[in-house]
């Protein structure tokens, strides 16, 4: 027998080195490896959370640079003194630093062995989509550490020069007469630089909350422009919060991921929410209250095949949060409890105090927003509608700066307002007028065109008010009542509750905040109660006929695509399941009839039974397919009268499926462009 032969037995030629049998199973392992887009999510989501993190880190640090700027280098002069004892504290913090070189460990072989896997594998047919998903993301991975130590390297330079603070602590070295002038000239700047991309205005989160409703697509140029422009907003001391910029910069970084894995519309609008979501995270340090703003603000839904990507993001993106811009609680942890069952009542009015503090903040946005963009009636208001950009935003800038001579809370963030809120530093005085301040100035920041987020503003808002509420309280019923501080650290969830109409995203950021499970009950009841006042009152302002929409035809809602068969087994319909547009498909019979819908949610009920058969949503339930022509209202009684969530269309030999959800974003969607002025996303609640 030739040597080059295998034996007559079929067993592999011993000659051949082990290792060499073992090269070509992998090979041949490798070769048949498939990625489908819901098996990848999860990690893509991971990644993003990543990006998401250094995002927020990186937007931090342009704060403390901005604010560095407008507050001089004083200390950055005494560090290149040769005499100067500076150049040991920056040495101090380079190595306390957190560097977490384990991520180096871990990292570098992960993202060397996809490109890796990737060159193993032979080109041509699916294996070509194989390869670009894994050159992506090892590519992805390895970018990562690479923005990573830098970040670090730089925290800690601010650290050192005492930038990584709250701007408004440091407002008392600035002369009285450049107080008003430095925000004037910060919103100049941000109106030069946003000027031309009128597409990059609003807070941020509204319009990620339209990409999910729509394609799932958000320029990812964009948010790197609100991230500059609110960097410069805040670090010149602009009222402003900076989540609206993360939060837009995550989800845009997302939406690019996704579209570059060649991800499906659905999966698009996941990962967009993971990103959102892990915007929220890190700038707060709290993964489980970003993974339920995704779930709850941005997707609106609460499902587990979300779980995995929103999850992993807010836990990587909270990681690299916490490397750049360190571990510290932003809430000093004081330990409040309920003193007696009166104050549920007490709560509940606190929780009608955010909820129409909310609601004012709202409107008086909104009505600086048109005054300046000329649609207001008055000769003034036209007058501003005329100017450019840089000038209107030049002109709120300066008013800003004119009321942070007033109170401190008003310059940038606001953030230390909040602690001191929490331990009772502030009077009563304090802390009405600076509840009051901080509303105008961040309407008047953010109308004038100024850039930045409502999220955080809101939470020191609330935290004042509820201050000011348990001040009032506690000096009138000081045996039944908790001391203030309680008050304001639940009045931040029930501002945040109110304002996105999210009670359970407020409750968690608190609580996770905060780290007092004592208060859970107070922030239960405030929460829901402000979330649906303020829901209330926004809807009752809008007035859209809710019954017109409802006799819409479903046309515009109908997801066509191709049926299955009753005869194809579970397996093969929960396949194609994962892999469709929306979480149904429709069933059509051998005689070419449309008898049902089959959906994610009934097929993973029977799933588990091995029910085979287990095609449509039950056998008893077989239905004839509804019109295209059927009103929203008919589809939705319809539904629920079957209990479904999903009917089956059909029209001129094409077939496809509306769902409930597609219906129920269709009539928010309507009430949001119903509105008069600019629609807005529900998050910073619609006008």
């Amino acid at each position: 027998m030739d040597s080059s032969s295998s034996q007559v037995d079929g067993t592999p030629d011993r000659r051949w080195p082990d290792w060499h049998r073992w090269l070509l199973k992998l090979l041949e392992a490798t070769n048949r490896l498939r990625l489908p887009g819901p098996s990848v999510l999860p990690v893509a989501g991971a990644v993003v959370g990543v990006y998401a993190g250094l995002a927020a880190g990186l937007f931090a640090n342009l704060i403390a640079l901005v604010s560095g700027l407008t507050f001089g280098f004083p200390r950055l002069v005494d560090m290149l003194r040769a005499e100067s004892g500076t150049r040991l504290e920056l040495a101090e913090a380079f190595a306390e630093a957190r560097w977490h070189f384990e991520y180096l460990i871990v990292g570098i072989p992960l993202g060397l062995g996809a490109l890796v896997l990737a060159r193993l594998m032979l080109p041509g047919g699916p294996r070509d989509e194989v390869k670009r998903r894994l050159q992506v993301l090892g590519l992805l991975v390895l970018g990562a550490l690479s923005l990573y130590y830098p970040l670090v390297a730089l925290a800690a330079l601010n650290a050192v020069l005492g930038h990584m603070h709250d701007p408004g602590s440091g407002l008392e070295r600035l002369p009285v007469w450049l107080v008003p002038l430095l925000p004037m000239l910060g919103g100049a700047l941000v109106g030069h630089v946003l000027r031309n991309r009128p597409e990059a205005h609003g807070h941020g989160v509204p319009e990620v909350v339209k990409a999910v409703e729509r394609e799932g697509r958000l320029p990812a140029r964009d948010g790197v422009l609100k991230l500059v422009a609110s960097a410069i907003t805040i670090g010149t001391g602009g009222s402003a919060g900076r989540e609206g910029p993360i939060v837009f910069g995550g989800a845009a970084f997302g939406s690019a991921v996704g579209r570059t894995l060649g991800f499906s519309r659905r999966e698009l609008a996941i990962l967009l929410a993971s990103g959102a979501g892990a915007g929220i995270a890190a700038s707060f340090n709290a993964p489980i209250a970003g993974a339920i703003f995704a779930m709850e603000i941005i997707l609106r839904e609460l499902q587990l095949r979300v779980f995995s990507p929103i999850i992993l993001a807010s836990v990587t993106a909270t990681m690299v949060g916490r490397g750049v811009m360190g571990n510290a609680a932003m809430i000093r942890r004081v330990g409040y409890s309920m003193v007696s069952g009166w104050e549920i009542v007490f709560y509940a009015a606190l929780g009608l105090v955010t909820g129409l503090l909310a609601y004012a903040f709202i409107r008086l946005m909104h009505d600086l927003e048109d005054f300046f963009q000329g649609r207001k009636a008055g000769g003034l208001s036209a007058f501003l509608g005329r100017q450019p950009l840089p000038m209107r935003a030049a002109l709120g800038g300066l008013l800003v700066g004119g009321l942070a001579l007033v109170h401190p809370v008003v310059w940038g963030t606001g953030h230390e307002s909040i602690n001191e809120a929490a331990v009772r530093a502030l009077s009563l005085s304090l802390l009405a007028s600076g509840c009051a301040l901080k509303l105008v100035a961040t309407a008047l920041t953010l109308g004038s065109g100024g850039s930045g987020g409502t999220f955080f503003p809101m939470t020191v808002m609330g935290a004042l008010a509820g201050g000011a509420f348990g001040e009032l309280l506690h000096s009138a019923m000081p045996g039944i009542t908790a001391p203030s501080g309680a008050y304001a650290m639940v009045g931040m969830g029930g501002a945040v509750a109110a304002l996105t109409r999210g009670p359970l995203t407020g409750l968690m950021m608190v609580y996770e905040l905060s780290g007092n499970y004592a208060i859970i009950l107070p922030l239960m009841v405030t929460c829901t109660i402000a979330a649906a006042l303020c829901h209330a009152l926004v809807e009752r302002k809008v007035g859209v006929d809710l019954h017109a929409l409802r006799r819409t035809p479903v046309r515009a809602m109908v997801t066509w695509v191709e049926p299955v068969g009753p005869e194809l087994p579970a397996r093969v319909v929960r396949e194609q399941l994962l892999t469709a547009p929306v979480a149904a498909l429709p069933v059509r019979a051998g005689d070419g009839q449309l008898v049902g819908v089959v959906t994610a949610s009934t097929l993973g009920e029977r799933w588990p039974r091995g029910e085979s058969e287990a095609t449509v949503a039950t056998l008893a339930d077989l239905m004839r397919p509804v019109s295209p022509d059927m009103s929203v209202g008919e589809a939705l009684a319809l539904m629920d009268e079957r209990s479904l969530d999903a009917l089956p269309v059909q029209e001129n030999g094409r077939v496809g499926v509306v769902t409930r959800v597609g219906l129920e974003r269709f009539l928010g969607a309507k009430r949001r462009a119903a509105r008069p002025e600019p629609a807005v996303a529900a998050t910073e609640i619609p006008r």
